[in-house]
């Protein structure tokens, strides 16, 4: 009986043993197809100004795992874009964090970087339904941007300057397979050749369709949310009463945005 035991014992070990390094093997090999690993990707592009003159901007991704298994490309977890000013040594620096998990306004890709009058300005499209939510909606579905010597300034489109009119930098990152160290201006346009949407070629300075645009999505205090039709509502009043009924607080609850009623409920 004690034998039989022992031999029990020993062939559980081995079991064991034999599990954890199969879990071990598989974690390793998910973690070198980058599944799970974080890394990097930089390249720089010529970009053409308004004028006609061109600066050399740098672009540098953190990247973070891949979204499944199935996945060839690594999600964006941040990007940073460098640049000297024109006449001078001065380096500027935009930075953007593309994490859907956080509540704040972020996740904008670069469409345009432009100088006018030696300042720089740079327009920006939320990435998605829950940017463009966190954003509040702009439309045109744009956001601009000044830089007043020190930091990035928002800005309207009232304010972003007329001259500068077409998108001149890389829009979606290169597949890692293809990236270049170097794209010059026609390898640029070349790489933003697949999309058609005209708010990607030319800043569009009039409202879109609400078809064109992202549902209202919301954040309830934990995840961001559909609003499960409130936008089509009747009225302000009946927003309020869903709200409370899915006991969504007032805090979150996004019907002063969707309806546009101001803090003391007046339109």
């Amino acid at each position: 009986m004690r034998k039989e035991n022992e031999t029990w014992n020993n062939k559980t070990s081995v079991s064991i043993i034999c599990m954890l390094v199969f879990i071990v093997m598989i974690m390793t090999c998910v973690n070198a197809c980058g599944f799970f690993g974080i890394g990097s990707t930089s390249w720089k592009e010529e970009v053409l100004l308004h004028d006609g003159t061109k600066i050399v901007v740098e672009r540098y991704y953190h990247l973070g795992g891949k979204r499944t298994l199935d996945s060839t490309e690594k999600r964006n977890l941040d990007e940073t874009v460098t640049f000297t000013l024109p006449g001078s040594n001065k380096k500027v620096t935009w930075k953007m964090d593309f994490r859907d998990s956080v509540p704040e306004p972020n996740s904008l890709d670069l469409l345009v970087l432009d100088i006018v009058n030696g300042t720089p300005y740079i327009a920006t499209n939320p990435r998605g339904c829950i940017a463009y939510n966190k954003w509040e909606r702009p439309n045109p579905p744009y956001i601009f941007f000044k830089y007043d010597g020190n930091y990035w300034k928002r800005i309207s489109l009232n304010e972003f300057p007329a001259e500068i009119s077409k998108v001149n930098v890389i829009i979606e990152r290169p597949p890692a397979k293809l990236l270049k160290s170097f794209y010059t201006v026609e390898q640029v346009n070349e790489q933003n050749h697949n999309l058609r949407e005209e708010i990607f070629k030319t800043i569009v300075r009039s409202p879109l369709k609400g078809k064109e645009l992202c549902p209202v999505w919301f954040f309830d205090g934990r995840y961001w949310r559909g609003a499960g039709g409130l936008e089509k509502l009747p009225s302000y009043e009946a927003c309020v009463t869903v709200c409370n009924q899915k006991r969504i607080s007032m805090e979150y609850c996004p019907c002063k945005r969707v309806f546009d009623v101001d803090a003391k409920g007046e339109k």
